[in-house]
């Protein structure tokens, strides 16, 4: 080993006297370059030359580092030679104490399985994309004699076709409705559809044909699905053709009534392609990534498009991106994006990116088709990438500048109510109930970069001492969950979830009730402040309430005043929706669902025959062992099931 490699080299070694220190104050084991050399080498020595993925673990057995090679031991010797590392990986190695090695049978298999392991461990030395959340669909449902369409997140168990991603839950929104004046598919329940005696108000506003009772005839509605999904599938000049003949014809028939719904669907169809087409002749299905780089900071642009239809773009903002070449970057985003996406036939990048062939050799695994990556050069494709570019680098200006202003604002923040340091974690609670009913907690969180909603927590409240309606046994049942989980799953405060500040949307009351909570927790380091509205409830005149009965309050024209209403207004939209959401779940249950032995079809049979789940609950014996469907054993287990003998 030559000088400039060894881990005593002073160029090596004193990097790390800041981190030391911070691992001191922490209590955890201090970085250390040699420990970290020893125990890579220990692993090297048994490692095969066959490509596989490689798990850097620190002394608490937290994953630091996913990587794969293919080659293992050529790759993982490069971690010895600490002076040729960038100073991120210098640092990785003074953490490391022990590596996990798994084997594949090829690179790619290496790639994919990186991927997985680095969304399951969220490493903090690995690129991460940082906004995970999924991304709709629309669902055109196959399990049904009249299929639905409908918005869909999540795993694509369902049968259908799926058609996505859209860049939002707005623009899948905008194109259902549109898709529902233009083809009048249903996109109500089965439960719902069953039950019909006449149609629903879709119908009467055009936006329905009516399936559900005989509006339309099977062999017509399997045109109006045909035509769906030739329109979805880009073939928009076909459907638009069907449409303009089917209007003449009724005109030529003097069924003007029939040529003015022809009409208006044309006019629907006409919108859908005035705000989804752009100019990419010849792509079909594709995706478009662009990458800008500014102060450290990067941003990727993703154009979806299908078709020929722009279903929407995102810029996104991968975390750990210090010292990693702009091209790892973007081959390292992909691999991860595609991981609970399925990849389109061509990928569209602003550069070449490092493996390529290897990225696409995964991507088609995946895909179980052929998925190319191109890097155009001219024509329409290279003004679709260079659009892509334009709008990457806008997005990374509107960041930066937010960030910035965000950094005042937080800093500010931490001045006003005498914070340690700059919050780096905020989390807000909030309740909702009505009447004590349906009552549910709420936390958001938000940190220097906005909102962290994957963050988002939200609890039933459930426990039996929790009176209905009373706020302050609510807020102790959330906060007393929230850090009783804290504390077990990262009792050393290492993984970055313990906040800095939290903030309780209500006065003295619950700021002591909240206090109290932590005092009997033994968190006593945890700042708490709360947001109460000031006189008559105007928002500008909020006042703050801080442990020891001190109160702050802020110029109705100042920017963290501004801040701090957007934090308590999000927690009160979440929670309100959380509750909603539970309200509407409590409306679609019935009593009649906890009863053994009644299952969905005699269950329809008695509301049919009763009319609500009351009458049914109050009927005698023998009113019961008339019902449809029911025998006399059955109607005999309802009747004790409501009416218990003492």
């Amino acid at each position: 080993m030559s000088k400039a490699d060894r881990p005593d080299h002073p160029g090596a070694r004193e990097r790390f006297n800041e981190e030391q220190a911070t691992y001191a104050v922490r209590g955890a084991e201090q970085p250390d370059l040699e420990k970290g050399i020893a125990a890579i080498r220990e692993v090297w020595k048994t490692l095969p030359i066959r490509p596989g993925v490689y798990r850097m673990q620190d002394a608490r057995g937290d994953v630091l580092y996913v990587g794969k090679a293919r080659a293992l031991k050529n790759r993982v010797t490069n971690y010895t030679q600490v002076a040729k590392l960038p100073k991120r990986l210098q640092r990785m190695v003074a953490q490391t104490r022990s590596m996990t090695i798994v084997t594949t049978r090829t690179e790619a298999e290496a790639l994919l399985l990186e991927a997985q392991l680095i969304k399951r461990f969220r490493p903090p030395y690995n690129v991460l994309l940082r906004d995970d959340k999924s991304f709709p669909f629309i669902l055109l449902r196959e399990d049904h004699a009249f299929p639905r369409v409908q918005k869909h997140r999540g795993a694509r168990r369902i049968k259908g076709q799926y058609y996505g991603p859209f860049a939002s839950a707005g623009s899948v929104t905008r194109t259902l409705n549109a898709l529902q004046k233009l083809f009048l598919l249903r996109s109500c329940s089965d439960s719902f559809f069953e039950n019909r005696a006449r149609p629903c108000l879709l119908y009467q506003i055009k936006r329905c044909s009516a399936p559900c009772v005989g509006r339309i005839s099977g062999a017509d509605y399997d045109e109006l699905v045909d035509d769906a999904k030739a329109f979805l599938a880009g073939k928009s000049t076909n459907v638009q053709a069907r449409l303009s003949r089917l209007m003449a014809q009724a005109a030529d028939k003097r069924d003007y009534e029939l040529a003015a719904v022809y009409r208006d669907r044309l006019r629907a169809l006409t919108y859908i392609q005035g705000s989804q087409t752009v100019h990419a002749e010849g792509l079909g299905d594709g995706d478009v990534f662009a990458l800008a780089c500014k102060a450290g900071t990067m941003s990727i642009q993703a154009f979806f498009i299908r078709g020929g239809q722009n279903w929407g773009h995102r810029a996104f903002f991968p975390a750990h991106t210090s010292d990693v070449p702009e091209a790892e970057v973007l081959s390292s985003f992909l691999v991860q994006f595609y991981e609970d996406m399925p990849p389109p036939r061509r990928i569209l990048v602003d550069r070449e990116l490092p493996d390529q062939e290897v990225l696409e050799e995964a991507l088609s695994a995946r895909a179980g088709r052929r998925v190319g990556i191109e890097v155009p050069k001219r024509g329409d494709r290279r003004k679709l990438l260079d659009q892509a570019r334009r709008n990457a680098e806008e997005a990374l200006e509107r960041r930066l500048a937010e960030t910035t202003t965000q950094g005042k604002i937080l800093r500010e923040l931490a001045d006003t109510f005498e914070l340690p340091d700059v919050p780096k974690r905020i989390e807000v609670y909030d309740n909702s109930h009505i009447m004590g009913t349906n009552a549910t907690g709420a936390m958001i969180v938000a940190g220097p970069e906005g909102f962290r909603k994957n963050s988002y927590r939200k609890f039933n409240i459930k426990r039996a001492e929790t009176q209905p309606g009373d706020d302050f046994a609510m807020m102790r049942e959330v906060l007393e969950r929230r850090f009783a989980r804290l504390e077990k799953e990262d009792p050393d405060r290492q993984s970055g979830e313990w906040p800095d500040l939290l903030l309780i949307d209500g006065g003295k009351g619950q700021l002591s009730s909240v206090l109290e909570v932590m005092e009997d927790m033994g968190v006593h380091d945890v700042p708490v402040a709360g947001v109460a509205k000031g006189p008559d409830r105007n928002a500008g005149r909020e006042i703050f309430h801080l442990p020891g009965g001190r109160e702050i309050t802020l110029p109705p024209n100042s920017a963290l005043l501004f801040y701090l209403q957007r934090l308590r207004d999000e927690a009160h939209r979440f929670a309100i929706g959380t509750h909603r959401a539970k309200r509407a779940k409590s409306l679609t249950t019935s009593t009649l669902d906890e009863v053994p032995g009644i299952g969905p079809n005699r269950k329809r049979a008695l509301l049919m025959h009763f009319g609500t789940a009351r009458a049914v609950k109050g009927a005698a014996l023998e009113d019961l062992e008339r019902a449809p469907g029911i025998s006399k054993a059955i109607a005999r287990q309802l009747y004790d099931y409501f009416h218990p003998r003492g």
